[in-house]
C-alpha cells in the first residue's frame, strides 16, 4: 500500500511498511463495518466499530513513525498523544477521538442496567468522527 497525498496528486506516493499498511487496511474495513451496523439500527457495534477503526489508524500512525506496535488502549493513548502533540493537523477532536469512542466501547462490552445503551445520536457521531480521525491519521502516516 501507499500513501496518498491528499490535496497533492502531483506528488508521489511512498510505500509503507506492511504493518502499516495492515493496520490502516483493517481501519477501513471496521469503518466500512461501522457504517453497515449503523444503517441496521446496531448502535452499540456501530460505537464499538467506530472506535477500533480509530485504534487501528492510530496503531498505523505508530508503527510507521516508530517501527513499533502498541496494543492497549493506554499505550496507543499515550503513544499517540506524544506524536500528535505539536501537530496542527491534529485539532483537539482528533486529540480527544480515542478517550471519547472509548467510553462508547466500554458501555457496548461491559455496562448493564438503566443508561447503559448507545443512543442513536452517539453512535452516529462517533462513526462520523471516526471517519475524519481515520482521514487525519492516513494523512499524517503520509506526510510526516
Amino acid at each position: 500500500p501507499n500513501a496518498v497525498d491528499a490535496g497533492n496528486p502531483s506528488r508521489r506516493c511512498r510505500p509503507l511498511s506492511p504493518e502499516t499498511g495492515y493496520f490502516l487496511a483493517k481501519a477501513h474495513k471496521l469503518l466500512g463495518e461501522a457504517d453497515g451496523v449503523l444503517a441496521l439500527h446496531y448502535y452499540e457495534a456501530a460505537g464499538r466499530n467506530a472506535y477500533l477503526a480509530g485504534f487501528h489508524a492510530a496503531q498505523a500512525l505508530i508503527s510507521e513513525r516508530t517501527g513499533r506496535s502498541v496494543k492497549t488502549h493506554r499505550g496507543v493513548s499515550a503513544e499517540l498523544q506524544r506524536l500528535i502533540k505539536d501537530d496542527p493537523r491534529a485539532d483537539l477532536d482528533i486529540r480527544a477521538f480515542l478517550g471519547r469512542t472509548y467510553n462508547l466501547k466500554a458501555i457496548a462490552d461491559y455496562e448493564t442496567g438503566p443508561g447503559s445503551d448507545v443512543s442513536p445520536d452517539m453512535a452516529a457521531d462517533a462513526v462520523a468522527a471516526s471517519k475524519l480521525f481515520v482521514a487525519v491519521m492516513t494523512e499524517l502516516v503520509g506526510r510526516p
